[in-house]
């Protein structure tokens, strides 16, 4: 699957919230750091595996398919992101 922000959400960086959130017409969820990490990544031109690879690399971490997948099975489920 290639992810990419399902439309009529937008995600953006919230500086009085210090946090990225995903913006909605009917409102808006503050993501934790984990969430808005994965979801920059969820850009419709990386699969889950090169969006494992990339967090991995950024942040000096291995073994975290597991999380990133749980995560995005979470997201789809909301329908804020869709595949490619």
């Amino acid at each position: 699957m290639t992810p990419r922000i399902a439309p009529g959400f937008r995600l953006q960086w919230e500086e009085v919230q210090q946090a990225h959130v995903l913006l909605y017409p009917e409102g808006m969820v503050k993501l934790n750091q984990s969430a808005g990490e994965i979801l920059k990544r969820c850009d419709g031109t990386r699969d889950v595996p090169a969006i494992v690879a990339e967090l991995e690399g950024a942040f000096h971490a291995q073994g975290l398919a597991p999380e990133v997948q749980a995560f995005l099975d979470i997201a789809l489920k909301q329908r804020w992101v869709v595949p490619s």
